[in-house]
């Protein structure tokens, strides 16, 4: 099943400016060509193609990292042929992941003994990692029904609806109901209250998220915990916590290490991370961690004898590469404490220079947080003008910037935000060039005519210089229709451009 989209209908042929030195006659677009090319025209030819792709450091939708040190692009260019899989050929690289797996296991505070080893593994990222622990909290969760002689047909996950997508694939691909916690207005993450209030028998787990991909905002880990142990006293059960960390997790132990989140609650089993996001690698690489052994049930991990040792696995996939492993273990030595703190702090600055430039215009409301991800998520105050934020979104994109803009989830879907991720290569400079590049995008659309007319005429039947309303039957006062209403904005209009021109013209 092919579930890519052809950007283009004809099949004609694929052009090159420069390419045309190497290579007279074109070639398909979607089916391989039948002769072979230079290696100088088929650089030529991609390369053209891709100066149409936004610049991944203007793209301030992404969470991913989108800059690493020359030192550390070597080591991936160095590495980039090693298979991960390859355990007995490349031994050091395994230590090296071996090494990242309890760097952050202490990070998150697990409570591991001196020499003890912690439990964990690397992923190609946080959507892998959520899928192993969630299969991890299924099979214990059956192994228990089974011996209760209960039955084990109808496994729950719970969650706010504010989660990442890989959570409703996780639900759907392995047959988990997801039961959701709907969001409000003003208040954009999971409440724990009633997370808690929707536990049975039957969940495997609740899902709580250290930052929001909606408004990076942390939820209250600690309060669900608290409120968990209550209901498992009471009921009976032993229903465990999974913290998706994808984006909070290499930013709370810097910015807030007194912050109860982690490994030091004692439901939490299982936390994920991403290092491509502000693990500050390149995409690629995730990881997910378990409090210890007993979280992780022997039967899920395969033993493979395949090239020369035996090979203890537990992943989605087989092949991957090594490149990214390393890279996150050069950041972990490279910056250490100081270092991640260093650049945490810098985003959080970062984000609160553009957080008040924009509370400065006196146009958005600010729905993001400042505990939490360095994120600045944002909303139009008054949407008299005619124009909303994904016009400002579009516009935006001739300055350059990729800024998303998006609907809240369910019950807050009449909310819609403009978001700007901080990442360590989003200088304060960056930061003001957006402000003011927001402030000449609205400036542009403030007098665009329709939207000027739009403005002016809402003013105008405020101000009670137009009716917006007609007298019908009866006395009753009945609503204009859109006829009626557009020929009195034309009649206004044509009024206030002639007003506009007569002062124009007059002689001072």
């Amino acid at each position: 099943m092919v579930l890519s989209k052809i950007s283009s209908q004809s099949d004609v042929s694929v052009h090159s400016t420069f390419a045309s030195r190497y290579v007279r006659e074109s070639f398909p677009r979607y089916k391989m060509p039948e002769n072979s090319i230079p290696k100088e025209a088929a650089y030529q030819i991609i390369n053209d193609e891709l100066m149409l792709d936004g610049k991944p450091r203007l793209n301030l939708a992404s969470f991913v990292t989108t800059w690493m040190e020359p030192e550390c692009d070597k080591l991936i260019m160095d590495s980039i042929n090693k298979n991960y899989v390859d355990m007995d050929e490349y031994p050091v690289t395994t230590e090296l992941q071996n090494r990242c797996v309890n760097m952050i296991a202490h990070l998150f505070n697990a409570p591991l003994g001196e020499s003890e080893a912690a439990v964990g593994v690397g992923t190609v990222g946080s959507s892998e990692a959520i899928m192993l622990a969630g299969l991890a909290f299924k099979r214990k969760w059956q192994n228990k029904r089974k011996a209760e002689g209960k039955p084990c047909d109808k496994p729950n996950i719970v969650t706010g609806a504010n989660v990442q997508v890989c959570w409703e694939k996780f639900a759907r691909y392995f047959e988990v109901e997801l039961k959701e916690v709907k969001l409000s207005e003003d208040y954009y993450v999971m409440d724990p209250v009633k997370a808690v209030e929707m536990v049975d028998e039957n969940t495997i787990c609740v899902a709580a998220i250290l930052g929001s991909t909606l408004n990076g905002e942390f939820e209250d880990v600690k309060l669900l915990n608290d409120l968990l142990v209550e209901k498992n006293k009471i009921s009976g059960w032993d229903t465990p916590i999974h913290v998706d960390a994808a984006s909070g997790g290499f930013i709370a132990p810097f910015l807030w290490p007194e912050l109860e989140w982690d490994f030091r609650l004692p439901l939490v089993k299982s936390i994920n991370v991403s290092g491509h996001k502000y693990g500050l690698v390149y995409a690629g690489v995730g990881w997910v961690i378990w409090r210890s052994k007993e979280d992780l049930p022997e039967e899920l991990i395969f033993h493979i004898n395949y090239l020369g040792t035996d090979q203890p696995t537990f992943t989605l996939n087989f092949s991957k590469g090594s490149s990214q492993i390393i890279a996150q273990y050069y950041q972990l030595i490279r910056l250490g404490h100081e270092g991640y703190r260093n650049v945490m702090e810098n985003c959080h600055e970062n984000a609160m220079v553009l957080k008040e430039g924009l509370e400065k215009t006196g146009r958005f409301k600010i729905v993001s947080k400042d505990v939490g991800v360095p994120v600045v998520a944002f909303s139009l105050k008054d949407k008299s003008w005619g124009h909303d934020e994904f016009e400002i979104a579009e516009t935006l994109r001739r300055f350059g910037w990729i800024v998303p803009a998006y609907t809240m989830p369910a019950d807050a879907k009449h909310i819609t935000v403009l978001r700007v991720v901080i990442r360590e290569d989003f200088s304060c400079t960056l930061a003001e060039r957006l402000v003011l590049d927001i402030t000449k995008v609205l400036h542009e659309l403030d007098a665009l005519p329709a939207k000027l007319l739009a403005k002016t005429y809402v003013q105008s039947v405020e101000n009670g210089k137009i009716n917006g309303t007609v007298e019908g039957k009866n006395g009753t006062v009945v609503k204009k229709t859109a006829i009626e209403t557009q020929r009195e904005i034309t009649t206004y209009w044509k009024n206030f451009v002639t007003a506009q021109k007569s002062n124009r013209n007059k002689i001072c």
